[in-house]
């Protein structure tokens, strides 16, 4: 039960700051589920319960989305995932924890400072065989994109739309790895199903409060938030 527990509280937190804040879910569900139950569970928890977050935005906001961006970008993905399965399937426990806590520890260094990398062909290609590999490997794999949609000029409603089709993409071609690397067992199903309703209920209280938070200032407690899983997340480690 105290499983149960914490899985739904970590699970309604996400969905709560993606609504405010238009990301954040993998990366305070993971490390926190990791802190709770074990690295390998949380990312695939994460993903199933995450899946229809991402689609519904990428439905809702498709006429904004840069599918085109989004498109090669999941096609680059795939051939990173085999690489992240393998690192989730034989990495040890500690590792798996260190490596999850340090890519929330980037991506909140990449979103405080605005960071911009090269977009160009080739520099697209290779962000999306990194995300991939994080899809699978952490379930955190927002760091170089944030990067590279800041870097390409998007502004907030495109740069929402298209993380939202690039996320709906690679959730997707996720859970079917992690489907065939039979990391999708029976118990962890009984989590995620008591686990899924927090998602709609996080995302509604988020939306009742949009309009009464400053964004900016929300998105700096996201941010804190971050940190804090991230610790979590080392925490663990050290224990």
């Amino acid at each position: 039960m105290v499983v149960l527990l914490c899985a739904f509280s970590i699970v309604l937190l996400g969905a709560f700051a993606q609504a405010v804040s238009d990301f954040g879910y993998a990366l305070l569900t993971v490390p926190l589920l990791a802190a709770a139950i074990d690295p390998r569970s949380a990312v695939v928890l994460s993903a199933l319960t995450g899946i229809g977050l991402t689609l519904t935005t990428a439905v809702r906001e498709r006429a904004y989305a840069r599918w085109r961006v989004a498109a090669a970008l999941n096609v680059a993905a795939l051939l990173g995932l085999p690489a992240g399965l393998l690192v989730l399937a034989y990495a040890p426990d500690r590792l798996l924890s260190g490596l999850i806590a340090v890519v929330v520890l980037g991506c909140v260094a990449l979103v405080a400072r605005g960071a911009r990398i090269r977009t160009g062909r080739v520099g697209l290609g290779a962000i999306g065989v990194l995300v991939g590999v994080l899809t699978a490997a952490t379930g955190t794999n927002g760091p170089p994109l944030v990067a590279a949609f800041h870097s390409l000029g998007y502004d907030p409603r495109t740069f929402r739309a298209t993380l939202a089709a690039t996320f709906s993409g690679t959730g997707l071609v996720g859970l079917a790895g992690f489907l065939l690397a039979g990391q999708v067992h029976a118990d962890l199903v009984r989590i995620a199903l008591v686990a899924l309703p927090a998602v709609p209920l996080g995302w509604w209280l988020g939306n009742r409060l949009f309009h009464r938070i400053d964004p900016v200032v929300f998105r700096r407690i996201v941010l804190v938030g971050l940190l804090g899983s991230a610790g979590a997340a080392l925490a663990a480690l050290a224990g």
